[in-house]
C-alpha cells in the first residue's frame, strides 16, 4: 500500500539575499581600504576610513539581526510618526547642529556623531507609502487626482531636501521611490507612460538649452560640463574626467587590487561616490560585472519576496526597498560613467558612509523579515 504524501507548512527565509548582501558589505570594506589607504596613510593612519566603516558595519549587522526578529507589521504604527521625525531632522540642518562638509550643509552633528537626515527620509517615505497603499488600496491612485494626492508628502520632502540641504540626488531618490511604489500598486499604467514621456521631453529641452548657451547657473553649468567634461578639466569636470581615466585604464582584468593610480592625488575622496571607478581600474571589466551581478541578484531576490509576501503591506515595503536600491545603484553608476550629470550619490554598501550604510542595512532587515513570514509548501513522504 502506497504511503500517503502529506504537505507541511514551513517558513521561507531568503538566504540568497542575505549571502549577497554580506558579499557586497565585505567587498565594500575591501574597496574602501584599497581606495583610501594611500591618501590617509600619508597622515599616518592608513585604516582610518576602514575602521570607521567596520564599526558601522558591526552595528548594522546587529540591527539586521534584530530586524529579522521584529514583525514587520509593527512598522505600520511608525509610518506617520517617522515623517514628523524626518521633518524635524531636516529643519535641524538650519540650526547650529547643522554641519557643512565639502561645501554642502547636509549633516546633523551631535558630539562625535553625525548623520544625514536624507537617509531617515528615504526609509520614512517607504514606510509611509506602504502604509497608505495598504490602508487605501490601489483606489487611492485612481485617475490623476488620486495619484497627485498620494504624491503630496513625497514631493514635499523631496523639495525640502533639495531646497534646505541642496541635495538633488536624495530628492530624486525620495520622489522616485514613491513613484515606483505607486506604479507597481496601480492598475492604470497609461498615466505613468505619459509622465515618463513628459520628463524625457523636459529633460531633453533642458539639455538642449544648456548646450546652446554659456550659462552661469550651477545646475546648467553642470549639464554643460557633463556634455563636455574637458571644457572644465580643472574645475567641475575634473572628478568626472579622472573617474573616466580610471575606468578606461582598468581594461578587462584591471591593474590588480590596490594598484590604482587615479586614487593617488588624482580622484578626490575616491572612497566615496566615485569608488566604482576604482573598482573598474583595479579589477577591470570583470570586477565591474561582478558588482553589477551582485546588485542584480539583490533586486531579483527582492522581487521574489515582494511577489510572495504574506500581505500587501509587506509586498509594498519590499517594493519600496527594491526601488531605493535600484534607483541609487543606477544613478551612481550612470554618474561615474558620465551617462548623466554628476549628482553626488553613493554606491550602496560599497561607498564609504556611516549613516547610509546603517539605514540600508535596516532596509535589508525589513526585507528579510518579510521573507521570513512567507509560508512555503514542502512535500514530505
Amino acid at each position: 500500500m502506497a504511503r500517503r504524501r502529506k504537505r507541511k507548512k514551513t517558513n521561507f527565509f531568503d538566504t540568497i539575499l542575505l549571502a549577497d548582501v554580506m558579499f557586497l558589505i565585505v567587498f565594500g570594506l575591501i574597496m574602501i581600504y584599497s581606495s583610501s589607504a594611500y591618501s590617509v596613510g600619508v597622515d599616518g593612519d592608513a585604516s582610518y576610513f576602514l575602521r570607521h566603516q567596520v564599526l558601522v558595519t558591526v552595528l548594522g549587522v546587529f540591527v539586521v539581526a534584530v530586524m529579522i526578529h521584529v514583525d514587520y507589521h509593527i512598522w505600520r504604527y511608525v509610518a506617520i510618526p517617522s515623517l514628523f521625525v524626518s521633518f524635524v531632522l531636516i529643519l535641524l540642518v538650519l540650526t547650529p547642529m547643522g554641519m557643512e562638509v565639502n561645501g554642502a550643509r547636509r549633516w546633523i552633528h551631535v558630539s562625535s556623531l553625525s548623520m544625514q537626515p536624507a537617509e531617515v527620509v528615504k526609509i520614512s517615505i517607504i514606510l509611509f507609502c506602504a502604509f497608505i497603499l495598504n490602508q487605501k488600496g490601489s483606489k487611492i491612485l485612481y485617475r490623476w487626482k488620486g495619484f497627485f494626492k498620494f504624491m503630496i508628502a513625497p514631493t514635499v520632502f523631496a523639495g525640502m531636501l533639495y531646497v534646505i540641504t541642496d541635495n538633488l540626488s536624495s530628492a530624486i531618490i525620495v520622489f522616485g521611490i514613491a513613484w515606483l511604489m505607486a506604479f507597481v500598486a496601480d492598475k492604470d499604467y497609461k498615466k505613468y507612460l505619459v509622465m515618463v514621456g513628459s520628463v524625457l521631453a523636459i529633460g531633453a529641452a533642458v539639455v538642449l538649452y544648456a548646450a546652446l548657451g554659456d550659462h552661469s547657473g550651477f545646475r546648467l553649468r553642470r549639464i554643460q560640463v557633463w556634455l563636455d567634461p574637458a571644457s572644465d578639466s580643472q574645475g567641475t569636470g575634473y572628478q568626472t574626467l579622472q573617474a573616466l581615466y580610471a575606468i578606461g585604464s582598468g581594461g578587462i582584468r584591471g591593474k590588480g587590487l590596490g594598484n590604482s593610480l587615479q586614487k593617488i592625488d588624482k580622484l578626490p575622496e575616491a572612497q566615496n561616490d566615485m569608488i566604482f571607478s576604482i573598482v573598474c581600474e583595479e579589477l577591470g571589466l570583470v570586477g565591474a560585472i561582478m558588482v553589477i551581478i551582485a546588485f542584480v541578484v539583490l533586486i531579483w531576490r527582492c522581487m521574489i519576496i515582494a511577489r510572495n509576501a504574506k500581505d500587501f503591506f509587506g509586498s509594498m515595503l519590499v517594493v519600496g526597498v527594491l526601488s531605493h536600491f535600484a534607483i541609487q545603484v543606477i544613478l551612481n553608476m550612470a554618474v561615474v560613467t558620465n551617462l548623466i550629470p554628476n549628482t553626488g550619490i553613493s554606491l550602496p554598501f560599497i561607498s564609504y558612509g556611516g549613516t547610509s550604510s546603517l539605514f540600508l542595512m535596516i532596509e535589508i532587515g525589513l526585507v528579510l523579515n518579510v521573507s521570513k513570514q512567507i509560508v512555503a509548501d514542502d512535500e514530505e513522504v
